[in-house]
């Protein structure tokens, strides 16, 4: 009798453990962080996508409008400083420096002739002077007549090299009219874009009125992102504090740049938030390599660090900074903590979490909060 009341008993026990079993809530799998120390980072970022831009870029068009007669170079060229890109015809004005280098060689023939002369008037009024001194039959009449003559075609000798250096002058303007018709490298660059073709006419943009440049020129072996920052933000950067640049083109950051310039105003654009335009340079040749200006990209401006914090993943902190603990078997628990330095993926534990507490990174799953049981997703 007792034995079966035993056998009862037991199978009682179990249907009692088998009803609770089936009751509890069947865990949820989750992504699990386990608290560790390494470095935090504060940083800025920008709040809206900035652009790759070369460091020299210049629209060229020449300084006086006409036909194109000369395309001296392709889309895609390399060039050197000083290099002529574009010639508006001006062979009218080409010959205007030639009539003038003829007009000076001739002003310089006449002044030869005239300073000769007035050379030798002078040695023979020097002459007439001397014979007068020793009373050999020379009046005082013919010395001034002679002293005169000479003075006179000294003067006219220089008029005459007078005379070239107007003509020089009137050469050098000559040759500036020409020059104006000429299109010149500023600087060693790429030719990015040509907007004029043989026979067309082209002109300066006239004040007020922007209109394609003849040639878009930039330097590409200088480049940097500019990017706004919000007007709250923008205080904290200095000039010379080390950046990072992500770009939607390319999976990996480009850490070698530095904050190179900080605009002196805060931008304010109608229905946007005001910005500070922050600008960034590249200075590792190995970031620069298949950058090209006008790609999008984001920059990530260092403030401090620290080597050695307690930090936990941003993705996984509700607000007020609480994050879901995980206590034994699994039961999640709200715990909040107190923050110290941040980024967008990390933020620092100053109290409240310990190393080796597990957190569950996927908050916004579904029956994720506290109360529930969880498991490590597999």
């Amino acid at each position: 009798m007792r034995k079966a009341y035993l056998i009862t008993a037991l199978m009682l026990a179990g249907l009692v453990a088998g009803y609770f079993y089936t009751r509890q809530p069947k865990p949820i799998d989750v992504d699990i962080y386990t608290v560790a120390k390494g470095e935090v980072k504060s940083t800025v970022s920008n709040t809206r996508v900035g652009t790759v831009k070369a460091c020299r870029r210049a629209f060229l068009a020449p300084a006086t409008g006409g036909q194109v007669a000369k395309l001296h170079v392709r889309e895609g060229d390399q060039v050197k400083q000083s290099q002529l890109l574009l010639e508006v015809w001006n062979d009218d004005l080409k010959d205007q420096v030639k009539l003038q280098q003829a007009q000076i060689r001739a002003n310089r023939a006449s002044a030869e002739q005239a300073c000769q002369l007035g050379a030798s008037a002078g040695r023979e009024a020097e002459r007439i002077n001397k014979l007068f001194q020793r009373d050999r039959f020379v009046s005082e009449e013919m010395v001034d007549n002679k002293v005169s003559t000479a003075k006179s075609k000294q003067a006219a000798c220089n008029a005459a090299r007078e005379n070239i250096k107007v003509s020089e002058r009137s050469l050098e303007a000559a040759q500036a009219a020409v020059e104006r018709t000429l299109l010149i490298a500023p600087f060693d660059g790429t030719v990015a874009e040509i907007n004029a073709e043989l026979g067309e006419y082209v002109t300066p943009s006239p004040p007020g009125i922007p209109t394609l440049p003849a040639i878009d020129l930039m330097d590409v072996s200088c480049l940097y992102v500019s990017a706004p920052i919000d007007e709250v933000d923008a205080p904290q950067i200095k000039t010379g504090m080390t950046a990072c640049v992500s770009l939607d083109a390319f999976p990996e950051k480009r850490c070698s740049g530095t904050v190179s310039r900080i605009a002196p105003y805060v931008l304010e654009k109608e229905k946007q938030a005001r910005t500070v335009e922050v600008e960034v340079k590249l200075t590792d040749p190995k970031d620069l390599k298949e950058l090209l200006p006008g790609y999008s990209a984001d920059i990530e401006v260092l403030l401090t660090s620290k080597t050695q914090a307690i930090w936990v993943p941003a993705e996984a902190v509700m607000e007020n900074n609480r994050v879901l603990l995980i206590k034994d078997k699994g039961l999640l628990e709200e715990r909040g903590f107190k923050p110290g330095l941040s980024n967008w993926n990390t933020i620092e534990v100053i109290s409240g979490l310990a190393v080796g507490d597990k957190i569950v990174k996927s908050i916004g799953q579904d029956g994720v909060k506290a109360g529930a049981y969880v498991q490590e997703r597999r």
